[in-house]
This record gives structure tokens, C-alpha cells and sequence, in this order.
């Protein structure tokens, strides 16, 4: 059983929040989706909700209470490329669309196992006594550059392309997803949030308030404000989800 909060918030820079998130729990598994949209004001809104909305829908109408952890990573992949056509067929109904696309991060719950599903910068992490462990891998170029060594991963933090992404829902009608299988004991967490958090919280102070900070219900409140001291120049979108 996996206990899960959500937050969005538009920051404190930007005029409109393009970011979505959703959670539901369907055929006996804990579904969480995140996205960051891009593509200006509306672009960016509409392709966030369609993502959220078609990847859950998608999913629900394959998914099956028997389905073992490597059948829900296929069963995410085929949601996630729904998502991206769905997309497509909107960018294409208006001009103001055409350039719109949004990142996705997704977990599914399956008994002792996450199945978790990412295009883009949005990244999950897995949390526990031990430590923070990010299990995503970013669709980015700074983070191909630090792949070749070029740069540090905390000179990464600060590049000043670090948002150029080189993979995304609707900017490419055949964008793959990346699926993982993480094993969560009882007390771990799942954190799935936004580059608007990541930009402006270390992976040391999300552990720290995740564990330690408080209880789990405030925690994402605690992370927002702590961007919001950095200044949050971004929008700022979280779920975590908590295995009891």
C-alpha cells in the first residue's frame, strides 16, 4: 500500500503554471504522473493536461490487477507514446500548438516494486534510510555532457543550457521512454517532480526533508519553500508516494 500528496505551484517568476500532475489508484495499483509542459503559455498547459490525462486513461484500459512489474513497464511505454500522439493530433487542430511538448514521469505500484517512466528532465527518486537515489536518467544536454565527462553533475546545476532537453512528448512524434523496475520496503519513498524543484532544491535537502523535516504530508510544502528561498524562477510540481 503506498500513501501519496501532490503539489504544483507557479513559482515565483513565471505568469502561468505549465506544469500538471495526477494520482489515482486503478485496478489495485497506485498510478502518479508529473509533467512539465513547454511551448508557450498555452501550449504548455494544454500539452501538460493532455499528457496526464490520456497517459492515465491509457493505462487504465490495459492494465489488469495480475500484471507483474516488467508487463506495467511495457503497459507505461504504450501510455506514454498515446500520450505523445495525443498530443500531435491536438498541435495539429491549432497554429498555436504546433510547437507545444511536455516532459512525463510517471510510477506505478506493484506489490513490493515501482515501475516508473520518464521523457525529458523530469526526474523520480527513490528515498530511504540509506539514502537518495535518483532513478531517472535526464533527456537533456547537459546531462550528456556530463555522461562524456565534459562537466561536473554539480556544474550541471548551474549550465546555463541545463533546461535544453533533447526529448520530449510532441516535439517528436517517435520520443521513447525510459522504464525502470525500483524494489520500495516498507518506509521508502517515491519523490516525481519537476526540473522547477530539482533547479532549486539539492538531492541533500530533499532527502533530508523527506526523512527528518517533518511528517510526510508537509513535506512537499517544506521543498517549495525552500525553491522559494532560491527564488523559484520555475514552476514547481511534486508527488510523493510513501510504501507502509
Amino acid at each position: 500500500m503506498l500513501k501519496v500528496w501532490g503539489m504544483t505551484d507557479i513559482g515565483l517568476v513565471r505568469r502561468e503554471n505549465q506544469d500538471a500532475y495526477r494520482f489515482c489508484e486503478e485496478k489495485g495499483h497506485m498510478v502518479a504522473v508529473v509533467c512539465d509542459g513547454m511551448g508557450g503559455a498555452a501550449g504548455g498547459q494544454v500539452a501538460s493536461r493532455i499528457a496526464v490525462e490520456t497517459f492515465t486513461s491509457e493505462l487504465e484500459k490495459i492494465m489488469t490487477e495480475t500484471m507483474s512489474p516488467e508487463q506495467l513497464r511495457e503497459a507505461s511505454s504504450y501510455a506514454v507514446a498515446m500520450a505523445n500522439r495525443a498530443i500531435g493530433e491536438a498541435a495539429k487542430q491549432q497554429e498555436a500548438y504546433q510547437h507545444m511538448g511536455t516532459t512525463l514521469v510517471s510510477a506505478v505500484s506493484c506489490g513490493e516494486e515501482v515501475v516508473v517512466s520518464n521523457v525529458g528532465d523530469s526526474r523520480a527518486y527513490h528515498i530511504c534510510p540509506a539514502g537518495i537515489t535518483r532513478i531517472t536518467k535526464d533527456h537533456s544536454l547537459v546531462e550528456s555532457m556530463v555522461d562524456r565527462g565534459d562537466i561536473t553533475a554539480e556544474e550541471a546545476r548551474h549550465h546555463p543550457k541545463r533546461n535544453l532537453i533533447t526529448r520530449a512528448l510532441g516535439a517528436d512524434a517517435d520520443a521513447q521512454c525510459d522504464g525502470y523496475i525500483c524494489h520500495v520496503e516498507a518506509g521508502d519513498f517515491i519523490l516525481l517532480c519537476t526540473d522547477g524543484l530539482v533547479d532549486t532544491v539539492t538531492d541533500q535537502e530533499m532527502l533530508f526533508e523527506v526523512l527528518h523535516g517533518g511528517e510526510p504530508e508537509s513535506c512537499l510544502d517544506r521543498l517549495l519553500e525552500i525553491a522559494k528561498q532560491q527564488g523559484a524562477p520555475d514552476n514547481v510540481t511534486g508527488i510523493l508516494l510513501q510504501k507502509l
